[in-house]
């Protein structure tokens, strides 16, 4: 695996911007396929463990999965369908074309250990996301039987040190989303000074990417303000601590809290008043895509610009292994739908991006890198950087 990874690194490389190739490294591309493989085998534990094969010894969709493994219906059909087109894309269910799926021979289950001693060996630094991934592959058939909810297992007080390790920029696995928002921060910002208002910024990390890229370019001085915002208390504190502790006695920082399911006037964002709407891993999970959208849009001075980050589908049947984890999240599940831009939970494809951001009046959508020449080196590439203007 080692020298396949230095290989797609190295096409990886020849396509995207120079910005983007040290990110995309054999480093990175090593860790995600050793991931990619860990996810699989958690996959198979949960559909050995789950029982859900009962159903499948002839052909069988989703719900016919749900029903006769005795599993909550309201909670379960996502992350049961995920599950199944997940394994089914790896060749160990057979599928077809009605969304039905069988078991052909006997389902194996490797042990996933081998892999994270193997990701042990190759870069410690991302055993935060193993750490994650085990604990939900280890509560999700409750879940799925509706005896515990997702956020009783991802958000008990108990397990915020696990999402300090998994959102540090330490692990590479997650910290590629911090280095890509950063790269399309660096490449689509203005030469001016601006004020920039960060969404749903986390534990910090994101913003500490960002500007500690803007440093290396010479452009913190363009900041006129950073507004950091976040949500969960316990994530707003973490991250104004990191972002002050990185850069003490910065005039430019400010820390709030802002939920972008509400409108931003009422929560000290007025119209027109920033230059930048920045955000990583954030605006998939708001509720109602459109109305945030349209939020972004009267919060940016005219001329002024969206740039974020986000998990991405390649296409519009893609499983990208993040998924595993979030699906059993009910503000991931279930959005508001729009049938162009948001047909099901979950994250997008690029086009449904440029969908959503051209329907709430933004224009000069961009996109990086290429995902459709990146996919076709590493299928399971799953981050891009977008921007869009608001025109004046």
């Amino acid at each position: 695996m080692g020298l396949e990874a230095a290989e797609i690194a190295a096409a990886i490389g020849r396509i995207v911007p120079p910005a983007l190739a040290p990110i995309l490294d054999a480093r990175f591309t090593r860790s995600h396929l050793l991931f990619d493989e860990y996810v699989v085998r958690l996959a198979l534990q949960v559909f050995r463990e789950a029982k859900l094969g009962g159903a499948l010894a002839g052909w069988g969709t989703a719900e016919d999965v749900v029903r006769d493994a005795g599993l909550e219906p309201g909670r379960s059909l996502l992350p049961v369908d995920w599950l199944l087109r997940h394994l089914a894309a790896r060749g160990m269910l057979a599928s077809d074309d009605a969304g039905r799926f069988r078991v052909e021979g006997a389902v194996l289950a490797p042990d996933p250990a081998a892999v994270r001693e193997e990701q042990r060996a190759h870069d410690p630094g991302c055993l935060p996301s193993y750490d994650l991934a085990a604990t939900v592959a280890r509560d999700y058939p409750a879940f799925l039987r509706g005896e515990r909810t997702g956020e009783e297992i991802l958000f008990a007080p108990t397990r915020l040190p696990l999402w300090v390790g998994y959102f540090s920029n330490d692990n590479i696995l997650y910290a590629v989303n911090n280095r890509v928002a950063a790269v399309a921060l660096e490449t689509w910002m203005p030469l001016q000074t601006h004020t920039i208002l960060e969404l749903g910024g986390g534990l910090g990390s994101g913003a500490s990417a960002a500007l500690e890229r803007l440093a290396g370019a010479g452009r913190l001085d363009q900041l006129r303000a950073y507004r950091f915002t976040e949500l969960v208390p316990a994530f707003l504190r973490r991250g104004q601590r990191l972002l002050q502790q990185q850069h003490p006695g910065a005039a430019f920082l400010s820390f709030a809290p802002l939920d972008m399911n509400r409108a931003f006037a009422e929560q000290a964002v007025a119209p027109a008043s920033v230059s930048i709407v920045y955000a990583v891993n954030t605006l998939h999970v708001a509720h109602d895509l459109a109305s945030t959208l349209g939020e972004i849009h009267r919060a940016l001075e005219p001329g002024g610009r969206v740039i974020f980050a986000e998990c991405i589908r390649p296409r519009g049947g893609e499983t990208p292994y993040p998924e595993f984890i979030f699906n059993l999240l009910e503000t991931f599940r279930t959005p508001q739908l729009h049938p162009d831009y948001r047909p099901r939970g979950g994250f997008l494809t690029p086009a449904q991006w440029s969908a959503a951001l051209t329907a709430a009046g933004f224009a000069e959508v961009t996109v990086l890198p290429d995902i459709a020449r990146v996919s076709e080196i590493l299928p399971s590439f799953y981050v891009a950087g977008f921007a869009a203007t608001r025109e004046a």
